[in-house]
């Protein structure tokens, strides 16, 4: 999945989205209480009732700065996962930043959204002796101070989404960067929150010349998801998520902002057109 569609530029900035892979997902956990009538006719199932979803990850490149959005579930998720949602990792994040002529050591920040495995998972990689170490050396990782504390002691229901033993080794090398409230990452880059999937999951906004880009992440993980109604099962926080959205798409049809989405295989860049009630999404 690699073309123009894959690009775009907002002022002075060019995103690039990069696929780290496809996963299958249950239909229904992945659209909550909209019935499977509605949900199917926009993102279809398989027999198993499973849809097809992309681990995006966003590339924001600055004039002063290479900001990669997540990091997908990189390279060592473990075989029980890995079989579990299916996943395919072809290209795979590093080696689409290649076909971008980047390596790994050209990235200069990163942000996390949130730290589930899905989105964080390339972060760090495994060395020969089991150890883990940053996967981009050179790279700030930005990540909100209640996501951090939240992946090393998670709630019950949310444990299996985080891996922390491959987390430690960011704030172990000095790389790791806590931020408490929206702030800048790079000029013309912040950090926004964008609560309810976890209580502290972030969005990035990303502008120049007039334009925005903002990357909306699991807070609209599909075009299919900018529907109110179209909430996950696995957000921790329905009804924020819900408010938080809201928000969030009323600013970006008012400024005709171009939304980046974190599971969507098919739409890399999307913008907002009403139609009566109803909120439709048209490729950017």
């Amino acid at each position: 999945m690699s073309g123009p569609a894959e690009r775009l530029t907002v002022g002075g900035i060019e995103v690039v989205r990069l696929l780290d892979g496809v996963f299958r997902v249950d239909g229904g956990a992945m659209f909550g209480v909209v019935p499977r009538t509605l949900w199917a006719a926009k993102a279809a199932p398989d027999g198993e009732n499973r849809v097809t979803l992309a681990l995006n990850c966003y590339l924001v490149r600055t004039p002063g700065a290479n900001v990669l959005l997540d990091t997908g579930i990189g390279p060592d998720a473990g075989r029980r996962i890995v079989d579990f949602y299916s996943f395919d990792r072809r290209p795979g994040l590093l080696a689409a930043l290649a076909e971008l002529g980047l390596g790994a050591e050209d990235i200069d920040v990163v942000v996390n959204s949130h730290l589930h495995f899905d989105h964080c998972g390339g972060n760090t990689a495994k060395r020969a002796d089991g150890s883990w170490a940053p996967t981009f050396p050179r790279a700030r990782y930005v990540v909100r101070r209640g996501e951090w504390e939240r992946a090393h002691d998670p709630a019950g229901r949310d444990r299996p989404s985080y891996r922390p033993a491959a987390l430690r080794p960011l704030a172990e090398s000095g790389r790791l960067e806590l931020i408490d409230g929206d702030a800048p990452v790079a000029p013309g880059v912040e950090a926004v929150l964008v609560a309810g999937h976890t209580a502290f999951h972030q969005g990035v906004k990303a502008s120049s010349g007039g334009r925005t880009f903002f990357y909306a992440a699991d807070a609209v993980p599909t075009a299919a998801h900018v529907g109110l109604d179209s909430i996950t099962s696995f957000d921790l926080y329905p009804v924020e998520t819900y408010e938080a959205k809201k928000a969030l798409l009323d600013l970006a049809e008012a400024g005709d902002w171009a939304l980046g989405f974190g599971h969507d295989p098919a739409v890399p860049f999307g913008r907002l057109r009403r139609s009566g009630r109803r909120l439709d999404v048209v490729p950017a």
